[in-house]
């Protein structure tokens, strides 16, 4: 297949819309769903993410994306019980590409609704049972078990958008992209990720939180970590435009990883309630 018709372009009104190839056939089958022009997009980039971690690594990897963006990428460490806890999980068998997926989305919760999922490998039963009950848009991977496949498709009323794709593909070594009438040209993004030993959970820790400052310091946006207990106490920081609540805890329950916008004091208290149950005691925040 050269080229596939499809839903529409960026926006709803930029018709006809479509994917092609100049020169083979198109590296992708969609399996169900009919994608749009972002939609392929965020499938696209975030293959190249999985497929590069993947091969750094040697772990099978995930990658959450939304406008093109990734929300959250990871390989497939096992989760722990209290990870489970963090991250809404009541599955007991978890293959690793579910644990990478689960580790991917958890990492932003919030920007990952409505995401594009992307697999390093196959797409099992687990992971399908994971993403079913989850809000998303679409899945790429390089396959599908008859079970997986069979899951995704009773997903948003048979309309859930899943893509296969050709693991062997390699792009042209140059690239174009129009915009505005003007045509782009550059050599395609060649550089490879090293990686001279296997990643350890302390390891992990350490990327989250140096990918979490340079976030805060570069984005509209903040990724504060949550530590919830029965006793807890606390206080709201403010970094530039930004305000980050760091709480402390003195018998922590679990811990939950959430991007905030623009957090006030007003906001913090809300999404207190909402978590936990109950505001927080004037004597336990001080804003």
């Amino acid at each position: 297949m050269k080229e596939l018709e499809l839903k529409y372009g960026c926006n709803p009104n930029q018709k006809p819309s479509r994917i092609f190839m100049k020169e083979g056939e198109l590296p992708i089958e969609v399996l169900n769903g009919k994608p749009g022009y972002i939609n392929f997009c965020d499938a696209f980039n975030s293959w190249q993410l999985v497929k590069e971690m993947k091969e750094a690594t040697g772990y099978p990897s995930a990658a959450s994306f939304k406008h093109v963006s990734p929300a959250g990428a990871a390989i497939g460490l096992p989760l722990s019980d209290v990870e489970k806890q963090i991250y809404f999980v009541e599955q007991d068998d978890l293959s690793p590409i579910a644990c990478a997926y689960i580790r991917a989305r958890g990492a932003d919760r919030l920007c990952s609704y409505g995401d594009w999922a992307a697999l390093s490998d196959v797409c099992d039963a687990a992971t399908a049972t994971y993403l079913k009950a989850e809000v998303s848009d679409g899945i790429i991977a390089p396959g599908y078990t008859d079970e997986a496949l069979e899951i995704l498709k009773t997903k948003r009323r048979g309309t859930f958008n899943v893509v296969k794709v050709d693991p062997n593909y390699e792009p042209a070594p140059i690239e174009y992209r129009d915009i505005f009438g003007v045509t782009f040209q550059q050599g395609h993004n060649n550089f490879k990720i090293r990686s001279t030993r296997s990643p350890t959970r302390s390891a992990m820790s350490r990327t989250v939180r140096q990918s979490a400052s340079a976030r805060v310091s570069r984005a509209a946006s903040t990724a504060p970590v949550w530590r919830a207990a029965r006793r807890t106490t606390g206080a709201c920081v403010s970094i530039r435009r930004f305000s980050v609540c760091s709480l402390s805890t003195t018998s922590a329950v679990r811990t939950a990883t959430m991007r905030l916008i623009s957090i006030s004091p007003t906001s913090t208290r809300t999404y207190w309630q909402r978590a936990y149950g109950s505001r927080p005691s004037r004597s336990s925040r001080r804003f």
